[in-house]
């Protein structure tokens, strides 16, 4: 007999260039995943220069959930998803191979947030078609933790006190 997890919560994370292009981008993914739940307006993102070359000097960081909760399998088809729209921006800004905004799906289950990446490394799990899931931040005793690993920016109080709150508002739902 198989035992199929609860469903989790889908968290879309936005790096983009400015605050415009992450307002052009939401109305795109609610038709494709449905209405907003939570929502982390745009703020300056001051963890990493990483990203300079691409998104530019002073790229804003925003977080967006959605209302409908998803099965933790759908993730790839959510990453892929993503993918191909970071691609089709990057080709109407006239910048392809250098993407205007970088979309970071994860999904949030009462004891884990998870983030989507293409990327491999010893903590990350391969799901399928080039797509992987890692670990980000753990729950327990009231509050999310950080793994070794965990991106700094995932370990600050900003992103903390939301995933919180995301975590409160899945609990209420399942």
């Amino acid at each position: 007999m198989t035992h199929q997890p609860l469903p989790a919560k889908l968290v879309m994370g936005f790096l983009a260039k400015d605050a415009a292009l992450v307002e052009q981008i939401r109305p795109r993914l609610r038709a494709l995943y449905g209405e907003e739940d939570l929502v982390l307006e745009p703020f300056p993102f001051r963890f990493t220069n990483y990203y300079k070359e691409e998104i530019g000097s002073e790229p804003v960081r925003a977080f967006v959930t959605y209302k409908t909760l998803i099965l933790r399998e759908s993730i790839v088809d959510i990453k892929l998803k993503t993918n191909e729209i970071e691609l089709e921006f990057a080709k109407e800004f006239g910048t392809e191979g250098l993407r205007p905004v970088n979309l970071d799906p994860g999904y949030m289950t009462l004891g884990q947030f998870f983030l989507a990446t293409t990327k491999d490394q010893r903590q990350r799990v391969y799901i399928r078609e080039g797509i992987y899931v890692e670990p980000t931040l753990y729950f327990q005793d009231g509050h999310f933790h950080a793994f070794d690993w965990t991106y700094r920016d995932y370990q600050s109080e900003e992103y903390i006190r939301f995933l919180e709150k995301v975590r409160a508002a899945l609990r209420r739902e399942i």
